[in-house]
């Protein structure tokens, strides 16, 4: 097939290097992976922020980090990432099956 018909992009993967998070012992590494999945959705990326973090939307262990984070963004009156934070703690989205 010639590449002009080929999507390098396709498949909704993490691009490298675009979700910087420390390593997965150090202890800032939930609330980075919130940040990153909260990030990644605004971006309407949420799937490679999955992939990046190994944590799924709405996963509720991370919950407690998510809290603190819809905390700061209405004491900065954040509206979008308050608006986010609110609906990854209202868990992953619910699929009807067809």
């Amino acid at each position: 097939m010639s590449r002009a018909f080929v999507d390098e992009d396709a498949g909704g993967g993490e691009a490298p290097g675009r979700y910087t998070l420390p390593e997965r012992t150090d202890p800032t590494f939930d609330r980075a992976a919130a940040r990153a999945l909260l990030r990644g959705a605004d971006q309407g990326d949420t799937a490679g922020a999955e992939a990046a973090t190994g944590y799924f939307w709405g996963d509720p262990a991370l919950f407690a980090e998510v809290e603190r984070i819809l905390a700061e963004a209405r004491e900065d009156h954040d509206d979008r990432l308050e608006q986010l934070a609110e609906r990854f703690l209202r868990g992953p989205v619910r699929r009807r099956r067809t």
